[in-house]
C-alpha cells in the first residue's frame, strides 16, 4: 500500500477544515495510507519575523531531512495538472511526500531537490484550503487509478 505524507508549514488547529481533510483521508484508506503533518517550530516562527530569505531557509532546513521516496513540492510556479495527470503522479510509487511551503514559498534550491513541482491553482490559497484541495485530489487520483466511480 502506498504511503502519502503531506507536510505543511502551518500551526496545527482543530477546525472545520480538519473535518474535511480527515474525511478524505478516511476514504483514501482503501488505497493508501495518507497522513497530514503540520509543522511550525520556533525556528520558522523567528525566521518569518526577519524576512523572506530567512523564512525560506527555515522551511528548507525543516523539510530537507524528510526528502525520501518521491517528493513533490506545491509551488505557484509548478506544473498545472488535471485530475488524470495528477493520478499518474501517484501511480506506481511506494512513498510520496507532498510539501506545502510557508508564507514565503520555497527556496529554488529546495525545489531542485524535489522530483516534481506542481501547482494546485493560479489562485493563492490559505494552507488549510490547500490541504483540503490536495487531500480531495489525492482521493480522486486514487479512485481514477483503481477505477472507482467517484471521479465521474
Amino acid at each position: 500500500m502506498v504511503k502519502i505524507n503531506i507536510y505543511s508549514i502551518v500551526k496545527p488547529s482543530k477546525d472545520e477544515f480538519d473535518i474535511l481533510i480527515k474525511e478524505f483521508i478516511k476514504m483514501s484508506l482503501k488505497y493508501a495510507k495518507v497522513e497530514v503533518h503540520y509543522i511550525f517550530n520556533k525556528s520558522i516562527a523567528k525566521a518569518q519575523t526577519i524576512g523572506e530569505s530567512e523564512a525560506q531557509k527555515a522551511y528548507s532546513d525543516t523539510y530537507e531531512p524528510l526528502l525520501k521516496g518521491y517528493n513533490i513540492a506545491l509551488d505557484v510556479l509548478g506544473k498545472k495538472l488535471d485530475s488524470y495527470s495528477f493520478s499518474k503522479v501517484l501511480e506506481g510509487k511506494n512513498e510520496i511526500n507532498f510539501f506545502i511551503g510557508g508564507a514565503y514559498g520555497f527556496e529554488r534550491e529546495f525545489l531542485k531537490k524535489c522530483d516534481s513541482i506542481i501547482s494546485l491553482s493560479d489562485l493563492t490559497m490559505a494552507h488549510k484550503i490547500a490541504n483540503v484541495v490536495l487531500t480531495e485530489q489525492i482521493f480522486r487520483g486514487l479512485c481514477i487509478i483503481n477505477n472507482h466511480p467517484y471521479h465521474k
